[in-house]
């Protein structure tokens, strides 16, 4: 989801006038590093 929201993001600064592609990239690699970081179900996904 991370690797999605910079390409998207990327695609946003190279094709002038394609801002809703910025703010869907940055939306996910948001949401994708808050999914990484928390743990869902009481479980962490984290391998020590």
């Amino acid at each position: 989801m991370v690797v999605l929201g910079l390409i998207l993001l990327l695609l946003g600064l190279f094709i002038s006038g394609a801002g809703i592609l910025k703010t869907i990239g940055i939306i996910l690699i948001v949401v994708g590093l808050i999914l990484n970081f928390v743990p869902i179900g009481g479980s962490s996904r984290r391998v020590w």
